[in-house]
């Protein structure tokens, strides 16, 4: 844990971060109802700002001291410094989950639990690219494979998925999957 939380640090510290709202979650926050959300591995806090503005108390997230230092203080705002290898979520709590650039398959499988009926999770992270990519890690165990972020949310109602190529903020060709599905 402590090299981990040092390596977020570091990486928080030079503010090599970015500073945007996730697409994804500008494009499909309307179908979540407002209330409890959690942002996995929330970094700086970027999506957790514009979730409070809308009204959701938000569970934020983080193994990054120094990155939870830069999520706003706020009554609508529960910071959580944690070992996202051993945090468990809480079954049958969120209207939303948000889980961006970010992968634990641990924690994939409480997800599911952790939704209340009718709860939102919106999820993007890496897939394994060859080829002319860029990924931000070698370590397989942090890339998902060819269609795995569908099936693993196998059971929920699936309201968007997709598999493409993007260009990240620094002109970098990396491929991702994206998911928003909906707790019945």
């Amino acid at each position: 844990m402590y090299e981990d939380k040092q390596r977020w640090n570091e990486k928080y510290s030079e503010n090599l971060v970015s500073q945007k709202l996730s697409n994804i979650v500008e494009k499909y926050i309307g179908h979540a109802n407002v209330g409890q959300a959690v942002d996995v591995a929330c970094g700086i806090g970027k999506d957790t700002h514009y979730l409070t503005d809308l009204g959701f108390f938000v569970d934020a997230i983080d193994i990054s001291d120094i990155a939870l230092s830069k999520v706003k203080n706020s009554a609508t705002i529960n910071k959580i410094d944690a070992d996202l290898d051993k945090y468990n979520l809480t079954p049958n709590k969120y209207d939303l989950i948000i889980n961006i650039n970010y992968l634990n398959r641990r924690l994939v499988s409480q997800m599911k639990e952790a939704l209340k009926s009718g709860g939102v999770i919106i999820f993007e992270t890496f897939l394994i690219a060859h080829g002319d990519f860029k990924q931000p890690t070698t370590n397989l165990d942090y890339l998902l494979r060819k269609n795995e972020l569908l099936h693993s949310f196998i059971g929920l109602d699936i309201i968007y998925y997709e598999e493409k190529i993007y260009v990240d903020d620094n002109g970098l060709r990396v491929k991702k999957a994206s998911i928003v599905a909906k707790k019945r």
